[in-house]
């Protein structure tokens, strides 16, 4: 069973995703959090299999979670989902070291399959 730290400043939002991985039997939300600030306490306590991140958040956006977590070396791969997703983001995502980008508006259709390629893929 794979662990997911789902991070989203909206709660229904990251309720949502929540409720996507429980519906998996080979995932598990082992924390959510906030904002990237608090990602990164959450990330470093639980050592999730997989981040799930949102972009767009107060105090520490996705792409400087996604930095800070490389800086603490934490080789967590990072999904980044975000409704303003466009080629520079993407870009931008990739450069910061997400493992995979989502656009929010597919989120519900594609996270689970991503988050499954990526972690079977890893584990190869």
């Amino acid at each position: 069973m794979w662990t997911v730290l789902v991070v989203d400043d909206n709660p229904a939002v990251r309720g949502l995703i929540c409720q996507l991985f429980a519906r998996e039997s080979d995932f598990q939300v082992c924390a959510e959090a906030e904002n990237g600030s608090e990602a990164l306490l959450k990330a470093q306590q639980f050592e999730p299999d997989l981040v799930v991140t949102d972009l767009s958040m107060p105090q520490m956006n996705g792409l400087e979670e996604i930095r800070a977590l490389n800086k603490l070396r934490l080789t967590t791969p990072v999904i980044l989902y975000s409704a303003h997703m466009d080629s520079f983001v993407e870009k931008e995502a990739f450069a910061a070291g997400a493992s995979a980008v989502v656009p929010k508006i597919n989120v519900v259709a594609v996270l689970i399959p991503t988050a499954r390629t990526l972690l079977e893929r890893l584990a190869a």
